[in-house]
């Protein structure tokens, strides 16, 4: 599985006008059908991983081009009007519906591997929670899947100090966990183990849980020592010369350790010896226990996980919001005159593609009687 991608979008409040809920229900619907005819739902999981191209799709159903809403509102409205009929659901969604995603795997009536599913799920959230770890709490989660067993995870999360959110797209494309480029604002603040550059860091964090716990915690406090800038034996060894700390560091460790309940944690991961990093995660690895490591792993072994934010802005998709318009007037008021030309086009498409299915379907059942009677 791989990261797809990452937008930031600004906390917008207010709810979607009554009239527009129809608009974005109907428009949804028709575009989503329509892919579904002509490329298969396994096609549509795709581009919704796509940051991108989901908030494109967020601006042509009249939703805010820029708002945290854009994902829970357009997710919420697809999972409406998709249901399970097309070979394609959406579980989850805000809050505690991200938790019943485990028993809605369960109601779905496709035959995909349901117990994987449910580790891919917890398994994402651990990864943008844990193992990326730049200021934003999860509060939603999606799951996008296939009848073919192709999915692919939308969750979003806020940062009380910014008041932005930021969406994660996940897509399952790749054997392993990599980063492409991704839409979002930096942060000077961000640690992850993710990239490829982090794989000793991650090598480090595993021998550590495997390890005698008083030894790790022991090396946490030295590297807290050394985060403060208290020097030890090493240093004078190396001539007193040696840079213990990046700036980058400093800001990412500003928060106390709590070694108590660190080192409660750690015994418990070293009861359980997890063969990888990610079942490390699964088993119970969370931010804080990480980032205490990740501090081990640079300071002291000098395997630093990647202090660089995943993501960057390598487009725009603000043109979008030109189709309808938008909820809160940008780039102009919804057009509920054009809106509705559209759900009639789109529409009237999706009945003449029902009625050529079906006049095959008569030609093919008049054909094969023709040729019995021959």
């Amino acid at each position: 599985m791989e990261v797809e991608g990452i937008a930031d979008l600004p906390l917008h409040t207010g709810h979607v006008p009554p009239y527009l809920i129809p608009i974005m229900r109907r428009l949804s619907s028709g575009i989503i059908r329509i892919m579904i005819d002509e490329w298969g739902p396994s096609k549509v999981v795709e581009r919704l991983s796509n940051p991108l191209w989901f908030q494109g799709l967020n601006n042509v159903i009249g939703m805010d081009w820029d708002s945290s809403g854009s994902t829970t509102v357009t997710l919420g409205i697809l999972k409406e009007v998709v249901g399970h009929e097309y070979g394609l659901a959406i579980l989850g969604g805000k809050g505690k519906s991200s938790l019943r995603i485990p028993e809605e795997i369960d109601s779905l009536n496709f035959d995909v591997d349901k117990e994987k599913l449910k580790e891919v799920s917890k398994l994402v959230a651990k990864v943008d929670t844990t193992a990326i770890q730049d200021g934003y709490q999860l509060y939603h989660q999606s799951l996008i899947v296939s009848d073919e067993g192709k999915w692919g995870i939308i969750q979003q999360g806020m940062n009380e100090e910014t008041k932005f959110a930021r969406r994660y797209h996940w897509v399952n494309q790749a054997s392993t966990t990599s980063v492409h480029d991704v839409a979002g604002l930096k942060s000077n603040s961000s640690v992850n183990v993710v990239m490829d550059e982090a794989q000793g860091a991650r090598r480090v964090v595993l021998d550590l849980i495997r390890q005698d716990p008083r030894k790790v915690i022991r090396e946490i406090e030295e590297a807290e020592s050394m985060l403060k800038g208290r020097s030890n034996i090493m240093f004078w060894v190396n001539g007193g010369t040696e840079s213990f700390v990046s700036p980058q560091a400093k800001l990412v460790y500003m928060k106390p350790i709590d070694i108590k309940k660190i080192g409660e944690v750690i015994s418990k991961l070293n009861e359980f010896s997890p063969a990888s990093f990610d079942e490390a995660l699964l088993q119970g690895l969370g931010p804080s226990t990480a980032k205490a490591l990740y501090l081990v792993a640079d300071l002291i072994y000098r395997e630093p996980p990647s202090y660089s934010d995943v993501a960057n802005i390598p487009y725009d998709p603000f043109k979008y919001a030109f189709a309808v318009g938008g909820k809160d007037g940008v780039p102009y008021p919804v057009n509920r005159r054009v809106a509705y030309e559209v759900i009639r086009t789109l529409e009237n498409m999706i009945e003449r593609s029902k009625l050529d299915r079906k006049d095959k379907k008569i030609a093919f059942r008049r054909l094969k009687e023709s040729i019995g009677r021959t």
